[in-house]
């Protein structure tokens, strides 16, 4: 797997994250983004991804603080150390990671 953050402009690109499924690749780049939103001392982080069932479960654990899976437990630690303003869906289309991935691999 790899995944894509892109934080004040800037891809990161992680690769090599192992096997998995489109979603475990979603939580993950969920989670690396907020991890190094952590990392660079900012606050008030907003939190975006177009994966909506991923969405709607990290806003779940925002809000309630429960975990179901080991993604969602992840994301429960690491809210623990601070939390980001929001988290939200957006439109493939708007998605400046996926963008980013999308041109790693070319149809």
């Amino acid at each position: 797997m790899e995944a894509a953050v892109v934080m004040r402009g800037v891809a990161h690109l992680f690769d090599d994250l192992g096997s998995g499924t489109s979603n475990d690749a979603e939580w993950l780049a969920l989670i690396l983004g907020f991890e190094l939103a952590q990392a660079s001392e900012l606050r008030d982080v907003e939190l975006i991804g177009d994966a909506l069932d991923v969405i709607i479960r990290a806003q779940s654990v925002l809000k309630t603080g429960h975990a179901m899976s080991r993604h969602e437990e992840t994301l429960k630690l690491i809210l623990a150390k601070a939390r980001p303003a929001r988290i939200r869906w957006i439109r493939r289309e708007q998605n400046l990671a996926g963008i980013s991935l999308a041109t790693r691999h070319p149809r």
